[in-house]
C-alpha cells in the first residue's frame, strides 16, 4: 500500500508535547507516514525548558543525506533548527534533494520563556529557509522578531505578512494567538494577493504547548496528501482547534494540546 510521507526536521522534546514528538503523533494521527531528522534533544517539561543540547551538524547531515537517498518525503516540517549553522545546512540539503512542500515554523522561544534560536540565526532564517518555504507559520513574537515590526494592529500584522512574503515563502500565517486577547482568535493567512482572516473561538485554557508545533505538522500532513494551500490551511486549523478544545491535563504547568482529540472526539462534526 503506498503511503504519503512527512517528514519533521525539529528538536526533541522530552516532555512529549512538543517538537518532534507532537509532529510525529500529528502525523499518525493524519494518517501519513512520519520520519524525523533531529536537531538538538532538550530536557523540558510542561514547566518549561531546562536544556538544550544540539546534536552536532555532522551528524544532522547524515539523517538528512539517509532520508534523501531512501525516503523521499511528500512534505517537508521544520521546527526548532538550533542555530545558524543547524539552518544553512538543512537549507543546502533541503535544495540540494530537490525537496518541495516545505512547512517552516521559526520555532524561537518555547512556552516557558526559554530562546530556542538566537539572534544571530535570524539572517539564516530570512535568507535560507523562507526562499525555501511553501507555508511559513510565524506567531506574533517571532513574525515581530523576523520584520522588525512591532505588531501592535491589524495594519502591523498584514505589513509583517508582506514581508515574510517578499522574503520568499509562497504562503504566510500569522498565528493569532498572542494578538489581542478578546473572545475570538484571527490568523492572517496571506498568499501575496489577498489577506485572509481565519477566526475561531479563543479557548481558555493553560493547555497550549505544543500548538504551533502541532499546527505545522498538520498542514505538512495535508500537503503530503497533495492538497493545496488553502485545503490544508482550513484542514490543519480545524485539527489544531479540536486538539485545544478537548485538552488533557499533563503536568503542572502549560499542559500539551490532545493529539489524538481530531480523531477520537470531533472529526465527525467535519
Amino acid at each position: 500500500m503506498k503511503v504519503s510521507k512527512a517528514l519533521t526536521i525539529a528538536g526533541s522534546d522530552s516532555g512529549g508535547g512538543a517538537g518532534i514528538q507532537a509532529d510525529l503523533k500529528t502525523f499518525q494521527e493524519l494518517g501519513v507516514y512520519g520520519m524525523s531528522v533531529l536537531t538538538a534533544v532538550t530536557a523540558q517539561n510542561t514547566t518549561g525548558v531546562q536544556g538544550v543540547y544540539p546534536v552536532s551538524i555532522e551528524g544532522l547531515e547524515a539523517q538528512l543525506a539517509s532520508i534523501g537517498s531512501d525516503l523521499t518525503p511528500d512534505a517537508i516540517k521544520t521546527g526548532m533548527l538550533f542555530s545558524g549553522d543547524y539552518i544553512e545546512r538543512t537549507a543546502y540539503m533541503i535544495t540540494k534533494f530537490g525537496w518541495k512542500n516545505v512547512v517552516v515554523d521559526p520555532v524561537m522561544i518555547a512556552k516557558g520563556g526559554a530562546t530556542l534560536l538566537g539572534e544571530e540565526a535570524l539572517h539564516a532564517m530570512k535568507t535560507c529557509m523562507l526562499p525555501l518555504a511553501k507555508i511559513v507559520t510565524p506567531n506574533i513574537p517571532e513574525a515581530e522578531a523576523l520584520t522588525g515590526i512591532t505588531i501592535n494592529s491589524s495594519e502591523a500584522r498584514e505589513e509583517a505578512a508582506r514581508v515574510l512574503f517578499d522574503s520568499g515563502a509562497d504562503h504566510v500565517v500569522v498565528k493569532g494567538g498572542h494578538f489581542g486577547n478578546g473572545e475570538f482568535v484571527s490568523d492572517l493567512v496571506f498568499n501575496g494577493i489577498e489577506m485572509i482572516e481565519l477566526v475561531e473561538k479563543r479557548i481558555q485554557t493553560k493547555n497550549t504547548h505544543g500548538t504551533g508545533c502541532t499546527f505545522s505538522a498538520a498542514l505538512a500532513a495535508e500537503l503530503a496528501y497533495g492538497k493545496k494551500v488553502d485545503s490544508a490551511i482550513v484542514h490543519a486549523k480545524k485539527y489544531i482547534q479540536t486538539a485545544i478544545e478537548h485538552g488533557i491535563d499533563v503536568g503542572s504547568g502549560h499542559g500539551p494540546v490532545n493529539h489524538f482529540a481530531y480523531r477520537r472526539i470531533a472529526h465527525e462534526q467535519y
